[in-house]
């Protein structure tokens, strides 16, 4: 069930499953994810591509911070949001609160390797010097669908 304060995110979060279902072409595990201002203008996108530049650390949310402060000429990330398809992982997690992201909105949950919310909760953990604000379930099962029929074909 969709999360009532994610519905102002369905059109970033559709976008990024455009961006993830673009990943099939490369054999990436189909993740895609956007990064908006603060009036929720479209900064830059990500997707998956570690497959495709033999990069481990290329994972959508990475991508997309970086093409964001390259587009803005500032790493700090204070005022946008990350909308992403999946759960961030804790190297994803960890990147967005390094960029000072102070939300973070997901799809489908990663009950393998979820770091915000789910295995572990390093977006809002209280020990860190920064934390973010996290937004789960919107278009959960359009970006659930998507992960679950790769990961099928794979089986």
């Amino acid at each position: 069930m969709e999360h009532p304060a994610g519905r102002p995110f369905v059109p970033a979060m559709k976008l990024a499953l455009a961006e993830a279902r673009a990943c099939l072409a490369t054999g990436d595990v189909p993740v895609g994810a956007v990064v908006l201002d603060a009036a929720g203008d479209v900064v830059a996108v990500g997707r998956n591509e570690r497959e495709a530049r033999q990069d481990p650390t290329a994972h959508a949310e990475v991508l997309a911070l970086r093409a964001a402060a390259a587009v803005t000429g500032d790493w700090h990330l204070t005022a946008h949001t990350l909308v992403v398809t999946l759960e961030p992982c804790p190297m994803c997690a960890g990147a967005l609160l390094a960029a000072r992201v102070p939300r973070i909105v997901f799809g489908a949950w990663d009950p393998k390797a979820g770091a915000s919310g789910s295995v572990y909760d390093i977006a809002r953990d209280r020990r860190l010097p920064h934390r973010a604000e996290v937004v789960a379930g919107v278009l959960e099962q359009d970006c659930a669908t998507l992960l679950d029929a790769f990961f099928a074909g794979r089986r």
